[in-house]
């Protein structure tokens, strides 16, 4: 038995410390736990909780807690067609928050790539936010088999969410000066792409959280924001999945969102076609890890990613350069070589 002390000149009696024989967390009422305790967690806290014991795993992995998770990190989910697709996962709203909230890592070959393998339709479920309140939350569904199947798989693939003539207004004020706002911007405006397959019940998130660059457009003027994630390609070392969003407005007034669009692009800047972003996404939902970043790591994953294209180009520029150079000596030795027949002749 330990006994704690005071140095205070005033007596204080010593009470014993019990270090076992205390009341467990299976004594306490399950209603008490998963209404004052479990309602509080944030998604990885509540995960962590069902691996401290058996009693808490049971109570952890109630529907209604991980719904309630899912619902507020991601608004656009309350789509009905979203919240049907979700129910039928193995272990409903748990199953989508693993597979949709850390950052996805893939960098494995993608497998299965044949047709009859590949996604029938995607759902993607999209949520910005600025200063953590809901700017912009929307659900395309994006059929990928159907009587014009072929021209999606033989063209660029992108999924736009605004209409090119149309614009989403915001509270958002564009204030201060420009390299400070455009700093806030980076800091501040969050977006989450979660890209669902649901047929085989898999979802990912594409989207690196904050903006991996923000830049105005040199033409428009207007701001563009890139939120990209690396993937392994199917044909190229690596792939980018970016979402780019762009915002127009003045200076003093309300900004609003003008493109909020996903696309694949390959190390040689090509948009990547249906067919093969079919084949991409599909692996990262099944293969990719999912992992919590640090902050930034996704910016340097990104920077580390335009450092390979570039050493790529500057190679593939070295090679069409030596080409270049043997036709134009190849074709210097066939005239010096005809000039001499028609000399010595």
């Amino acid at each position: 038995m330990a006994f704690s002390s005071s140095s205070s000149s005033t007596t204080t009696p010593l009470r014993p410390v019990d270090h076992g024989g205390g009341i467990g967390i299976s004594a306490v009422h399950p209603d008490i736990i998963q209404t004052h305790i479990l309602t509080r967690l944030d998604g990885p806290s509540l995960a962590s909780a069902a691996c401290a014991s058996s009693h808490l795993h049971e109570l952890s992995t109630e529907e209604k807690l991980w719904r309630d998770i899912c619902a507020s990190t991601w608004p656009s989910i309350d789509h009905p067609r979203v919240r049907h697709v979700i129910s039928s996962f193995p272990a409903g709203h748990r199953s989508f928050f693993s597979d949709s909230f850390p950052a996805v890592h893939h960098s494995s070959p993608p497998k299965d790539t044949d047709r009859p393998f590949l996604p029938s339709e995607l759902i993607s479920a999209v949520d910005v936010h600025y200063e953590n309140e809901l700017i912009f939350s929307k659900v395309q569904e994006t059929r990928t088999e159907t009587e014009t199947a072929g021209w999606f798989l033989c063209t660029p693939f992108r999924v736009d969410l605004i209409d090119r003539k149309e614009s989403v207004r915001t509270q958002i004020r564009q204030v201060g000066e420009e390299k400070a706002w455009l700093k806030q911007l980076e800091e501040n405006l969050k977006l989450s792409w979660i890209v669902i397959d649901p047929t085989r019940k898999r979802a990912v998130n594409v989207s690196s959280g904050r903006p991996v660059s923000v830049q105005r457009h040199w033409f428009t003027g207007d701001i563009q924001l890139r939120y990209a994630t690396i993937m392994a390609g199917e044909k190229s070392d690596f792939v980018q999945c970016a979402v780019v969003v762009t915002c127009g407005g003045k200076v003093g007034g309300k900004i609003h969102l003008r493109e909020v669009s996903m696309l694949l692009e390959d190390m040689e800047g090509k948009h990547v076609k249906g067919r093969e972003s079919l084949v991409i996404l599909k692996a990262a939902m099944e293969s990719g890890k999912r992992k919590k970043e640090r902050r930034g790591e996704g910016k340097e994953r990104f920077e580390a990613y335009l450092e390979m294209k570039k050493v790529r180009s500057e190679r593939k520029q070295r090679r069409e350069r030596a080409v270049d150079m043997a036709f134009i000596l190849t074709g210097i030795t066939i005239f010096v070589a005809f000039c001499s027949y028609l000399c010595f002749r």
